[in-house]
């Protein structure tokens, strides 16, 4: 379709102010339009949210937004009126006569948008009502909260399903930023999802750099990054509520305008201190890495892990809460192995020892991610199932202060001997502390007790200090050369590759640990800038203070950062210019446009006009790891499948449903990435029946087509008949 035959284009630009989408928003628009159930993995920043409210004014009824926080809620409805959306939410903080003034709004077809809690969705009477509400599509928002191997579960989510029976022909949305092959599995499975369609974008993040740095007075460390950035807002992650607390005090005590927000503090306490943070009255908010905060505030331009994350899927949602709006923003993690250590003792409290092997295992990986030497952006999209086209991101500290290089085979040769000399010696292996104390001659009980005090390499490393020995172990276990046990012990033996190395002094070069550094080096990026006249953009954000504090809601529902630097670029002043400003529809003009382009006006009287440069083009997209069109997740079903695995085995062994796995080998024979035969799947008969139905019925909707063939091929059957056909 063409832009200018889009009829979401013009709907687009009038309430949100945008004249283009950006990528995969308008292809889940036109599925969720069509009336078929969608799931969509976005990152943060992407759009999620327009993916629902724009289909909303274009459709008949009302949409509901299942949404997990009552904050998040406000925040959206807030920015919905602003732009002259009719949105409302209910909740618990929503009573008396304004909650019946809201629902007589609903019952008279007043509102497009509903934003509800899944515990209220599902109390006795609310789904009557929202029958009579004429609800005719329901976004289901965070949907990874649906599954146990999300970060975020909640158990309230499953109940979500009972709408399928109570509200039937709905269509469900489900949108989140994050989700791993096993929860997209667990989405479609627990909302009884029968063939949505899957839309998965890229992960990358191109505003945000990422930067490790090694931990020393993480207060300070801190307090020092955010002094070089007076006018930044931005989150602090820590481990405990203690720690939130003490650092925001810190904060304050050096002239910081902090708050803390953790679970422990009194509701009313938490939603001040939220709410002083996106009214930009506090600059910085503490918070503990384990809750969640619903905050929408796109303008958040740092976010500092001053404790190691507990996996890569919540450091990447909690620095995604960092540029929301695209312009640049920096993403700082405070590395020490002691958070590690710490971190996985906690786990000795856990009664069930399955989820504390699982929750081991991310742990660990969080630290190899920390303490790798490859460039962050390509680690961080490989876990999710990307590829960063090229060598060098220009976004982390990995790619812009390369690592000092250096020949470690001297150093491994003893280390992997050490290795292979305990296990030659007592026929079992043990952990990398072990191998190290045995290099550095310790006395201990265990290295008297199984006599590791006679083997050759036993005091070899005495002159390296022992942390020393134990990072060169943890690259050489991360470079393939040792392998670890799946348990928490995590056993030591050598690779056929380590073995190899030891047997022939293969050289083994390595890469040095960083020196204790400031965090100032952190600011490692500035990709996606929008440069304009800085003195007049520090005035429009005054006057859009002074608007948002006098209608009570966000600055950033007045206008973004990102509609402010083009106003501060091109300096409009008719009504037409302004439109054309990024993020102005009709009715911010009609609200605010006077007002702006005479502060504008005032400036250019006193200022000379400044011109800027082009904007820079977009960073290359990073791809799927993938062939001929299927993306990561159906990539490694086709692996999978050309090993002899059975879609059946495959769905056990990756934990999605049968039919998803299905979904992915059709993906493959339509793009050709699978050569098969029809006959494989269903029988010359079958397949002319299937063709007549579809000459009639056309192949975009397999539930038409399911229906016409009196239900006689299921759906596996009608997707490999759709995948052969539009092959040909």
């Amino acid at each position: 379709m063409s832009a200018t035959s889009d009829p979401l284009l013009p709907l687009l630009k009038q309430s949100f102010g945008y004249d283009a989408f950006r990528p995969l928003q308008r292809e889940i628009m036109a599925a969720s339009l069509a009336g078929k159930d969608v799931v969509a993995i976005l990152p943060t920043g992407a759009g999620k949210s327009l993916c629902f409210q724009l289909p909303a004014l274009a459709r008949e009824g009302v949409t509901l937004v299942v949404s997990p926080l009552i904050a998040l809620m406000k925040d959206q409805v807030d920015a919905l009126t602003a732009s002259g959306v009719a949105a409302t939410f209910l909740n618990s903080s929503i009573q008396g006569s304004e909650a019946q003034r809201r629902r007589s709004g609903l019952e008279n077809g007043h509102y497009k948008l509903l934003y509800a809690a899944p515990e209220r969705v599902m109390m006795q009477g609310f789904v009557e009502d929202l029958q009579r509400w004429n609800v005719t599509a329901i976004a289901v928002d965070e949907a990874h909260c649906i599954s146990e191997w999300g970060h975020d579960f909640r158990p309230e989510y499953r109940q979500l399903a009972q709408l399928r029976a109570k509200l039937p022909g709905v269509q469900f949305l489900a949108l989140t930023a994050t989700a791993t092959e096993q929860v997209r599995g667990d989405i479609i499975r627990q909302l009884e999802l029968p063939e949505p369609e899957v839309f998965l974008a890229s992960f990358n993040r191109p505003n945000l750099s990422y930067s490790i740095v090694p931990k020393s007075k993480s207060t300070r460390q801190v307090y020092e990054f955010i002094r070089e950035r007076p006018n930044d807002a931005g989150i602090v992650y820590v481990q405990s509520r203690k720690s939130a607390e003490s650092l925001a005090a810190a904060l304050l005590a050096e002239g910081v305008k902090a708050v803390a927000y953790h679970a422990g503090l009194q509701p009313e306490e938490r939603a001040a201190n939220q709410e002083a943070f996106i009214r930009d009255e506090a600059r910085v908010v503490c918070a503990t890495i384990a809750f969640g905060m619903g905050i929408n505030k796109p303008d958040v331009r740092f976010v500092i892990h001053a404790d190691l994350p507990k996996n890569i899927e919540g450091y990447y949602q909690e620095t995604g809460r960092a540029g929301r709006d695209g312009l640049p923003a920096d993403c700082v993690l405070l590395y020490s192995r002691g958070d590690l250590v710490r971190n996985l003792k906690f786990l000795d409290e856990m009664t069930d020892a399955k989820a504390a092997e699982i929750a081991a295992r991310q742990m660990r990986l969080m630290a190899d991610f920390a303490e790798g030497s490859e460039c962050r952006r390509v680690s961080l999209l490989d876990y999710f199932g990307e590829q960063w086209p090229g060598d060098n991101c220009g976004g982390c500290d990995i790619c812009l202060q390369p690592r000092e290089t250096w020949d470690a085979t001297t150093q491994a040769q003893k280390l992997l001997s050490c290795v292979f000399r305990i296990k030659q010696k007592s026929n079992f292996s043990t952990g990398l502390n072990h191998v190290v104390e045995v290099l550095a001659g310790a006395n201990t009980e265990k290295i008297r007790k199984w006599y590791h005090d006679q083997l050759s390499t036993y005091g070899i490393g005495k002159d390296t200090p022992r942390e020393e020995w134990a990072a060169l172990g943890r690259q050489l276990i991360r470079l393939g050369y040792i392998d670890t046990s799946a348990d928490n012990f995590q056993t030591l033996t050598l690779s056929r590759q380590g073995l190899s190395a030891l047997m022939n002094r293969t050289p083994i070069l390595l890469t040095r640990s960083p020196v204790i550094a400031s965090t100032s080096t952190a600011k490692v990026s500035r990709a996606g800038s929008i440069a304009c006249d800085e003195g007049l953009f520090a005035e429009l954000r005054a006057l859009r203070k002074r608007l948002a504090d006098e209608k009570g809601v966000p600055p950033y529902v007045v206008f973004g950062d990102t509609s402010l630097r083009h106003m501060c670029r091109s300096y409009p002043q008719t009504d037409r210019a302004f439109l054309d400003i990024p993020g102005v529809g009709s009715q911010k003009l009609a609200d605010y446009g006077q007002l702006f382009m005479a502060e504008i006006k005032a400036w250019l009287a006193g200022h000379e006009r400044q011109t800027f440069a082009a904007e820079a083009p977009p960073p290359p997209a990073p791809k799927m790891k993938s062939e001929s069109g299927a993306n990561g997740t159906a990539l490694e079903t086709l692996r999978l499948y050309r090993q002899g695995l059975s879609p059946e085995r495959i769905a056990a062994q990756r934990n999605l449903v049968v039919s998803t796995i299905h979904n992915h080998l059709a993906q493959a024979i339509a793009s050709s990435a699978l050569q098969a035969d029809p006959r494989d799947y269903f029988s010359t008969e079958d397949e002319q029946l299937m063709r007549d139905a579809a000459a009639e019925h056309g192949l975009e909707s397999l539930s038409k087509l399911k229906e016409a063939l009196n239900n006689r091929f299921d759906y596996p059957t009608l997707h490999y008949f759709r995948a052969f056909e539009t092959r040909q």
